[in-house]
């Protein structure tokens, strides 16, 4: 797969958690731009800014935790597509991003086997 500007929003508190993504996507997908944001609020405002095609969205921040930029992100653009990336496993997580419009969410850490399988299955670029 090689898609020409393909732009992505990484967002994570942790800044080590945000490299490491863009890593495994890089491995999958090396021809991509990134931005990148410590909490939901700068989430947005990037959003807004760069409209990019792929949001990777952690969901425990300060400022603005991940439900609420999703919610904020998914009003700005319908069909965003939002990828949770999250230690929070749990069902009742699982299924309030799910409706809240995010095309999947899935286990920190992502590896190369993790981000291929979100390129194939989960997201249509």
């Amino acid at each position: 797969m090689e898609f020409t500007d393909l732009k992505i929003l990484v967002v994570d508190d942790s800044k080590l958690a945000r490299l490491s993504l863009i890593k495994a996507v890089k491995n999958v997908e090396p021809s991509t731009e990134f931005f990148e944001a410590e909490n939901g609020a700068i989430a947005v405002e990037i959003f807004k800014k760069e409209m990019p095609r792929v949001v990777f969205l952690d969901l425990t921040m300060p400022v603005m935790d991940g439900y609420e930029a999703l919610i904020e992100i998914m009003k700005i653009d319908p069909d965003s597509q939002v990828i949770v990336v999250s230690a929070d496993i749990q069902a009742q997580a699982r299924e309030r991003v799910l409706s809240l419009g995010a095309k999947n969410m899935c286990a920190k850490p992502i590896n190369d086997e993790k981000m291929q399988n979100i390129f194939i299955n989960d997201l249509i670029i």
